[in-house]
């Protein structure tokens, strides 16, 4: 289950674009091999720093994620010739990502995929009240008074 789709980067970012960056084969047509690496190592690079905070994979897909492994994986493609607008927008996925980790952000995910919070300490319940309106002047009563 990918978080983005071969359709999601070319209406992103052009077939034009996205042909450029995977025809290793000189075929003028996009290779969809090289798509998927680049979308699957995106969705692992997403999975990375949200499995701390949600049970994966998150369905439905947030359109925020799509966004994100998008950009992860066009960057991926552009590898060592990435532009500097392209590096900072990189940088600005994963510091997103990083805040998403640390609940500082939310994806606006269904909560269903947030994982319970895990407490570190005994818990305590006082349970119910002995004393209610009708037996706080001190005394006794039978048992199903306190029921």
């Amino acid at each position: 289950m990918s978080y983005a789709t071969k359709q999601d980067l070319v209406d992103r970012f052009g077939i034009e674009e996205l042909t450029q960056l995977t025809d290793r084969s000189d075929t003028s047509a996009i290779d969809d091999t090289v798509v998927t690496r680049a979308l699957e190592d995106a969705d692992a690079e997403i999975n990375g720093y949200l499995a701390t905070k949600y049970t994966l994979p998150i369905l439905p897909v947030p359109t925020v994620l799509e966004k994100l492994a998008c950009d992860i994986a066009r960057y991926r493609l552009y590898d060592v010739r990435a532009t500097d607008q392209l590096t900072q927008r990189y940088k600005d996925t994963i510091r997103f990502l990083q805040e998403v980790a640390t609940g500082k952000v939310s994806l606006g995910a269904d909560a269903t995929n947030e994982q319970p919070v895990q407490s570190g300490g005994a818990g305590y319940d006082a349970g119910d009240r002995v004393f209610t309106a009708n037996r706080s002047d001190g005394t006794v009563g039978t048992l199903g008074d306190y029921l």
